[in-house]
């Protein structure tokens, strides 16, 4: 193979370089809410599911199991380290949700659920809302049963 290289490829790459720098020196969202805040979100939100009507018999299996995926997720979605592909492969979220009928309300009451947890924590209010902006299309993508 060869490889031709001109000025404006050396000076692409060089600035891709430059980004992706620059993206590793911004601290993540896992970063700004640590870890200690992120268990504490998971536990509150498990209180609530466990609680909710509309949601709770979608999670059968053993709660501390739930919990713990959750926060390996969790800390992996928000840019902490892979400990859920880790341990679980790549998380393929929509495969490992088909089995369950999850419909749009479904999705609102986890969204529901997840919101008041996030409220709770004692974070700064922009890094709240951008860890829900971020888990809104996430959760409706989990959606695979219309209602009718």
């Amino acid at each position: 193979m060869h490889y031709i290289l001109c000025s404006e490829h050396i000076l692409i790459v060089a600035f891709e370089n430059l980004i992706f720098q620059y993206s590793r020196m911004q601290p993540t969202l896992y970063d700004q809410i640590g870890e200690e805040n992120l268990r504490t979100l998971v536990d509150r939100f498990y209180d609530l599911v466990f609680e909710n009507e509309q949601i709770s018999h979608l999670f059968k299996n053993d709660k501390n199991e739930i919990k713990e995926k959750q926060r390996l997720f969790l800390t992996q979605f928000l840019g902490g380290p892979d400990l859920y592909s880790e341990k679980y492969g790549h998380p393929r979220l929509r495969a490992r949700h088909m089995p369950h009928v999850i419909t749009q309300d479904d999705a609102v009451a986890w969204l529901s659920c997840m919101s008041a947890a996030i409220t709770s924590l004692t974070i700064e209010e922009s890094i709240k809302d951008e860890i829900f902006k971020r888990l809104v299309p996430t959760a409706m993508f989990m959606v695979n049963r219309q209602e009718y």
